[in-house]
């Protein structure tokens, strides 16, 4: 491509050219066409014998370099010797006119190579002009032993100084930085000699005082050794304050171009090393990440089922249990998995970021442990997590309800069967049938009395058919011990209805055979069954059992027992005037001198059994009273619990969410470089794990409040899954975007994208992302793309726009990360290894056959290196090759994903 270009020379002193192209130092030559003595001398050895170095190949040489050119002849044939080219046959008279046309053969030859010379012409060489002639010879130097020298990327003499420099860099007193000072003292000549011949110098044993010594010592070894004919001498070099920069110029390449043959072999070496550990690298990672998903998603598979398992336990202490194995796996069994899971997300993700960067297939997991399964998976985890918690505590509030019920079934059965207990016999006696006129009547009144027991417990009965109907509905697991006792009860209750019927009507028919009932007990029957009845109710109320869960609700009941007690002066008067009657007839009786027994025959109730019912009654009251007030203190103590959980809820939500925006803000930074993003991602992930005890101390106020099964709380409108569904994503969050920052500054350094290219890349990226999201639809996209001219705005550029969604989209999600944009815009100017490249590597190591051997490639790689290849690289399946050759070109482009090795 350079023989194409046109460069343009301009001399003043016999020699000017542009700094651009041949990297000419400013102050070379004086402007007044005066050269320094001291560099024209060397100038003229240096050059004298770079000329005969190349003439001699043609059986020649120069004596005197301005006398020796100006008839031409030697000119035209030094130029056909370095160029291997003819040149136009020379003109072969002595005249002036002919050495002219000679010499304008040869500066027609030059300008053709694309140097345009200025201000130089064939008379001045023609007639001996020394700094023309000098400057001439310098400029085919430059075009035909240094122009093409081509280091890192740079060229001619920066090229070659770097070159210099790169080999000179592991010893000790060597600091090139030109081509006059820094090679004074003949270290640099001799470092250069032993970094390609080590056996020619013993460099530990030179001497940086003694330059003389160092430069003779480095030009014999040069001219003997290398086929470097002698160009400098030793004296003028040490003598001159600042030695001519051409002359060492056009030394050192000599040595450039002597050891260009070895310094190939080791760039295709290096080369290939580096191909080589890049593979190595990414297999074990690709390994390790197979392995980290097999494991978790073994897990994940092993857990769902237990989470997705509804069913219910016949007992409030067997869910308690199942609530219990929970708590121990959100606390202890699932953080870690958590871990893992975000752990392995970023190692995948830094995979196939070097693997892009190193111009690698895309790494493809094993079926069903892609990311995307993997998410999947722990999504049905979490879904079934959060279904089975509900549904536990659902259960337990069912089962205490169950158990309320039938502890509430129990006494009311208990007291209603001890009630019931005998009065089937009693209502099937006929004692009526030899009783007396009296007996008669007093067997109809307490026939009466019955009745309105009876009918009092009606009420009760049916709510003991209620509270098991609500049993069957609510499944309690012994409910069928329940529907044999209420039926029991219930057909007890029927035959007793039947059976007091049949009484009636028995006693009706003989009420006429008997006359007179005794009025006072017969009141004391009426008045003192419904008392009794009241009492053995406020009884069971006093005695009954409460399930509340909230102030309110205990405090509604303390109100209902106020109201209660208010009602005892009034229950105290109907007392008194029960036992009023019994007195009545026993002041009669003993006023009268009655003799006949005074028990009351309508009535089993005694007055006794009535005080003794009273005095239980008064003796409850205040056990009411202080189970109520012990109730009230428990939900006050809920309370506080309920109070202490939203303090640190509502202070520990909006911190969490504060955090999040912060990291965002962060990762969407402008100015600062990534680094300083990476340095400020890493103090913000501190203070999270530094936050979180405050989540621990929170988790243990939650463990109370369910401990003590509370339930709700007005508070605050966090709960405990909130708390956690938002510390997950802000360790998710976090950990995401330090992997984004690492991954760009993976990208930055292996693509070599300076920080003013950063940041233009983040400020295009910022400047078409309208909403902020931290990505870009397809529209947005395109108009980045539009304005940076990477894309056109016609049909070609559609189809063009259509290839590149695929390359930052692959998966179709409509939406582009910063990440894949940088991917694509330093793909576009990366300099990245390739197959061609690797073959190009290995075919010259391999001495140009299309194959390799054993031996080649332990000789020129790294032991293991080398093992690598042999085990992995197929026979060579061409003719002509001895046993054991290897075919390095399917190897090389298997490793790019290029065949199906």
């Amino acid at each position: 491509m350079m023989s194409q270009m046109e460069h343009t020379v301009t001399y003043d002193n016999g020699y000017e050219q542009e700094e651009d192209i041949y990297m000419l130092q400013e102050d070379e030559w004086d402007r007044d066409m005066l050269l320094d003595p001291a560099w024209e001398k060397q100038q003229r050895k240096t050059f004298t014998a770079w000329c005969n170095s190349h003439l001699r190949k043609a059986g020649t040489q120069i004596e005197n370099i301005e006398e020796d050119f100006r008839n031409g002849l030697k000119l035209m044939l030094l130029l056909e010797v370095i160029s291997g080219e003819r040149l136009p046959k020379p003109d072969r008279g002595k005249m002036r006119f002919h050495k002219i046309a000679n010499v304008n053969k040869a500066l027609d030859f030059i300008t053709s190579k694309g140097v345009k010379l200025v201000s130089i012409g064939a008379e001045e060489i023609v007639d001996g002009n020394v700094k023309m002639t000098l400057g001439m010879i310098w400029t085919i130097i430059l075009r035909f032993a240094i122009q093409d020298i081509n280091v890192e990327e740079t060229s001619a003499k920066e090229g070659l100084l770097l070159w210099c420099q790169r080999k000179t860099a592991p010893y000790r007193n060597v600091n090139v930085q030109n081509f006059h000072c820094s090679w004074k003292d003949g270290l640099a000549f001799c470092a250069l000699i032993h970094r390609h011949r080590p056996d020619l110098i013993d460099y530990s044993k030179l001497n940086k005082d003694d330059p003389m010594g160092n430069l003779n010592l480095a030009f014999d070894i040069a001219e003997k050794h290398l086929d470097i004919p002698k160009m400098l001498d030793a004296e003028d070099i040490v003598n001159t304050p600042k030695p001519d920069e051409r002359a060492i110029m056009t030394y050192v390449s000599c040595f450039y171009h002597a050891f260009a043959g070895a310094e190939q072999a080791e760039t295709a070496a290096n080369r290939i090393c580096k191909v080589l550990g890049v593979n190595q690298e990414n297999e074990k990672m690709m390994e390790e990440y197979e392995r980290l998903a097999s494991e978790l998603l073994e897990w994940v598979h092993r857990t769902t089922p237990w989470l997705e398992n509804r069913s219910p336990e016949k007992t409030l202490a067997e869910m308690r249990r199942k609530l219990e194995d929970f708590r121990d796996y959100r606390r202890m069994h699932k953080p870690p998995k958590v871990q893992e899971k975000c752990q392995l997300e970023i190692n995948f993700n830094t995979l196939q970021t070097k693997l892009r960067i190193s111009n690698r297939p895309a790494f493809m997991p094993s079926e069903g442990k892609m990311v995307s399964d993997i998410a999947s998976a722990w999504q049905g985890l979490e879904g079934a997590e959060k279904g089975f918690e509900e549904w536990l505590l659902t259960e337990i509030r069912r089962l205490e309800r169950l158990d309320h019920l039938a502890e509430k079934f129990r006494q009311k059965a208990t007291t209603h069967e001890t009630w019931a207990s005998g009065k089937e016999l009693i209502l099937s006696q006929k004692d009526y049938e030899t009783a007396t006129l009296m007996e008669m009547r007093a067997l109809l009144r307490k026939h009466e009395a019955f009745e309105s027991d009876l009918a009092a417990h009606q009420d009760r009965v049916e709510q003991i058919a209620a509270i098991a109907q609500e049993l069957n509905e609510l499944d309690y697991h012994d409910v069928a011990a329940v529907n044999q006792r209420c039926q029991s009860i219930c057909d007890l209750w029927d035959q007793l209805g039947t059976l007091t019927q049949k009484r009636r009507e028995a006693l009706e028919r003989t009420e006429k055979l008997l006359e007179t009932i005794d009025q006072l007990f017969l009141e004391f029957a009426k008045r003192a069954a419904p008392f009794n009845n009241w009492m053995e109710g406020a009884m069971e109320d006093l005695q009954d059992m409460f399930m509340v869960h909230t102030i309110e609700e205990v405090q509604s009941l303390i109100g209902a027992h106020e109201h209660f007690k208010a009602t005892l002066p009034e229950a105290d008067g109907e007392r008194q005037a029960i036992v009023g009657i019994h007195n009545e007839v026993l002041k009669i009786s003993q006023s009268y001198g009655i003799k006949a027994n005074i028990n009351n025959p309508y009535s089993d109730i005694t007055t006794e059994e009535l005080l003794a019912k009273w005095d239980k009654v008064k003796m409850l009251v205040p056990q009411r009273d202080g189970s109520l007030q012990e109730e009230l203190a428990r939900q006050h103590g809920n309370e506080r619990l309920r109070r202490q959980f939203a303090a640190q809820a509502n202070l520990i939500g909006p911190w969490i969410q504060t955090r999040v925006e912060e990291i965002g803000r962060c990762a969407l930074e402008m100015g600062v470089t990534l680094e300083d993003q990476m340095t400020n991602l890493k103090q913000i992930e501190h203070v999270i794990v530094g936050y979180k005890p405050n989540v621990d101390k929170l988790e243990g106020e939650h463990q109370l409040i369910q401990e003590s099964l509370v339930f709700d709380n007005k508070h605050t409108s966090y709960t405990m899954e909130h708390i956690r569904v938002g510390w997950e994503l802000l360790l998710t969050t976090i950990a995401r975007t330090i992997n984004e920052i690492e991954t760009q500054i993976l990208t930055r350094d292996a693509k070599g994208i300076s920080l003013q290219q950063m940041h233009e890349f983040r400020s295009s990226f910022n400047h078409f992302d309208r909403e902020t999201a931290g990505k870009l639809r397809p529209g947005e996209f395109k108009a980045c793309l539009l304005r940076a001219g990477q894309v056109c705005s016609d049909k070609q550029g559609e189809v063009e726009f259509a290839r590149i969604m695929l390359l930052v989209d692959p998966s179709a999600t409509g939406l582009v990360s910063f990440q894949s944009f940088i991917d694509f815009m330093s793909r576009e100017t990366a300099d990245t290894d390739t197959a061609d490249q690797v073959v190009a590597s290995f075919r010259i190591l391999a001495s140009d056959k299309p194959y390799i051997l054993l031996e080649e490639l332990r000789r020129e790689l790294p032991a293991d290196q080398a093992e690598y290849c042999i085990m992995r690289m197929p026979p060579y399946p061409g003719s002509g090759a001895p046993p054991g050759a290897l075919d390095y070109t399917a190897f090389s482009t298997a490793l790019y994903g290029e065949s199906d090795l």
